[in-house]
């Protein structure tokens, strides 16, 4: 990853413009072209420098509720198939710890989710599940330092 990834990386994750040429600013900005971002981008989801390259929209101003759920399973497996039959299911990922298996739900209302919460729980017989609600949210922005080292 060179220096100009970087800043382009830094650019991006203050958000881009919903219109016909999105990265114009940058490229003005950085003075190349808004192929050569485009690219540029591209080769690092490739390299894996970016997993994701998508909107982010605020569910809570649109009204949908969610919560962080953990689970206590014997068999990961089947109570993770489970937990992915259901829409809503947004993250699904196993950890070493009591509580294995980890995922976030999203619905309508609070009481759409609690009944999707108790149907899981009926479903995958597990030891313990926890529903672990949002009560302060943080987006965490990582700025890159380039120091002519590339």
């Amino acid at each position: 990853m060179d220096s100009i990834d970087k800043l382009i990386l830094n650019e991006v994750q203050d958000g881009i413009p919903i219109e016909k040429n999105p990265f114009k600013d940058i490229a003005i900005k950085l003075d190349i072209t808004e192929d050569e971002i485009i690219k540029r981008i591209n080769k690092l989801k490739q390299k894996g420098y970016i997993r994701r390259f998508g909107g982010i929209f605020d569910s809570q101003s649109l009204g949908i509720k969610s919560t962080l759920v953990a689970v206590k399973s014997k068999d990961v497996e089947n109570t993770s198939k489970i937990i992915n039959e259901y829409s809503g299911v947004t993250h699904n990922y196993q950890r070493k710890d009591d509580y294995n298996i980890w995922f976030t739900l999203m619905a309508s209302s609070a009481e759409e989710l609690e009944n999707i919460l108790k149907e899981i729980k009926e479903r995958i017989k597990c030891e313990d599940i926890i529903s672990l609600s949002c009560v302060n949210k943080h987006k965490v922005k990582v700025y890159l330092d380039f120091d002519n080292k590339g």
